[in-house]
């Protein structure tokens, strides 16, 4: 029998705050089940397995990182939605390090389709940089070239990877104006003759 209220929702929040804690790689049925103080077995009432729990917090945290995106750019078009979207997409992954791994987990393409908070990440992300002019398959490559750059800065930041003087934040700054102009300016793809 189920532990009263224990559902899937508290387990997944639970496992939310746990990947902060203890980073997301260390989130495991077990350390999960020892914060409820029950066994292993009586979770899986309510995700089939560590899998599941994984993807279940990684469709949580994509959702809470796209409130606060959608939050941040919310009337705002081109550069000013641009600075908007990256600082709430920085203060997430910094301030949520466990919750913003999780939202790298690979995931079904089916399952991404099949989710609100997904389908609204594309809809914000998209939308801000069709401000820009850009459509298929710019918008695509425009898509990648934030998430890696946003990505790559948020990871190195996290680790203390920047050993250099020059501030962190304004490094940051100069970063998003340099995609803002990129942007402004995107490239128009060469067609290839066959």
């Amino acid at each position: 029998m189920a532990r009263a209220g224990l559902t899937a929702e508290v387990l997944v929040a639970a496992a939310a705050d746990l990947a902060d804690e203890v980073g997301f790689e260390n989130v495991t049925l077990s350390a999960l089940a020892r914060r409820f103080g029950v066994k292993d077995a009586s979770l899986y009432s309510h995700v089939r397995n560590l899998q599941d729990l994984r993807t279940r917090t990684a469709l949580l945290a994509g959702a809470e990182m796209i409130d606060r995106i959608a939050e941040a750019v919310a009337g705002r078009a081109g550069k000013d939605a641009l600075v908007a979207f990256a600082g709430a997409y920085r203060s997430y992954a910094l301030e949520r390090p466990g919750r913003y791994a999780a939202t790298q987990l690979p995931m079904d393409q089916d399952l991404v389709a099949g989710s609100p908070a997904m389908r609204r990440t594309a809809e914000i992300t998209y939308g801000m940089l069709r401000a820009y002019g850009l459509g298929e398959p710019d918008l695509t490559d425009a898509v990648r070239l934030l998430r890696s750059t946003f990505h790559g800065y948020c990871a190195l930041e996290s680790t203390g990877a920047f050993g250099a003087s020059r501030d962190v934040q304004a490094s940051w700054n100069r970063a998003v104006d340099a995609l803002h102009v990129l942007l402004e300016h995107w490239p128009k793809e060469q067609r290839r003759s066959a």
